[in-house]
């Protein structure tokens, strides 16, 4: 119960400081070309800076062992988000994006913090790799309609990947990563959730909400992401016992947030329907608000 209490008033926090984003843009503080400049910044900056900071944690057997059971969690996860979303929402290229990808590095990192301290990030960091991996590969191919046409050049150079391979190389050599990047480093992670929810507030303002709340398929989308999905990531963690709980509770509350912002950001380079991922969006991170903290205490009363 304290953990889904915590993850309420944390989500409630976010979502004030969504409603902050919205007022900047209704009060014409920030233009729709600011919200692609925060965008950038997040995309570029601060999520490989958090990807980074995830790393640069002692190099031990049991911190080894942790980062195995993180990556075979989040690879079952994963599997199981494009397998249901595609079951749930059928063919519908933007509903398999929005099903498929939540928002762990966005919207998961500060309600994961908040119940599991800041060690936690390196359980979430399989998670954020492989899924903004598959946006870049599997998420562009469902916008395009060009399955297997994504280079290796494109997945490898792109910002995750680069954060991904220089946190790999600080953990596993052991070197210590200079003071004054380190600090920078830090600075540019902790700008990511406050930056993720100025977003979608950002995106709440360019929706018309009595159109969006009348449009059943975002319901369709959100039974996927925060119903269908964390019963089943829910079912499978309990099952696999042998994992640390810790890291068994961070992929459940990861798994179960709602539609990452990216897909706003995707169906802009690709061309793809714009309102309808923004709207995507909003609902479901307006419904999470009721949703997660209840798989949180399913997961306190089976664990």
């Amino acid at each position: 119960m304290d953990n889904a209490l915590t993850l309420l008033f944390q989500t409630g926090v976010m979502f004030v400081i969504a409603f902050v984003g919205y007022t900047l843009v209704k009060t014409g503080k920030i233009s729709l070309e600011g919200g692609r400049t925060i965008a950038n910044i997040l995309i570029y900056v601060s999520l490989p800076s958090l990807i980074v900071n995830g790393f640069l944690v002692e190099r031990t057997p049991e911190k080894i062992a942790e980062l195995g059971y993180a990556t075979l969690a989040a690879a079952l996860g994963l599997v199981l988000c494009i397998g249901l979303s595609r079951l749930v929402c059928g063919k519908d290229p933007i509903a398999n994006f929005a099903g498929s990808f939540c928002n762990p590095g966005f919207f998961g990192i500060a309600l994961i913090t908040a119940i599991l301290g800041e060690g936690a990030t390196f359980y979430l960091t399989p998670l954020i790799a492989m899924i903004n991996m598959g946006q870049w590969t599997y998420g562009v191919s469902l916008m395009t309609g060009q399955r297997g046409k994504i280079s290796a050049k494109r997945v490898f150079t792109a910002p995750f990947m680069v954060a991904i391979l220089v946190g790999l190389f600080f953990f596993f050599t052991g070197l210590p990563m200079p003071r004054l990047a380190a600090a920078v480093l830090k600075q540019c992670g902790n700008l990511n959730t406050p930056l993720a929810m100025f977003s979608v507030g950002i995106y709440l303002s360019q929706c018309d909400l009595k159109k969006m709340f009348a449009r059943p398929v975002l319901y369709r989308i959100s039974l996927a992401r925060l119903i269908v999905i964390p019963a089943a990531v829910l079912l499978v963690m309990t099952l696999l016992r042998f994992i640390p709980e810790d890291i068994r509770l961070t992929m459940l509350i990861a798994l179960a947030t709602p539609v990452g912002s990216n897909i706003a950001v995707y169906a802009q380079l690709y061309d793809g329907d714009y309102a309808y991922s923004v709207q995507a969006v909003v609902i479901s991170t307006l419904l999470s608000i009721v949703t997660m903290p209840l798989f949180v205490m399913a997961a306190g009363a089976l664990w």
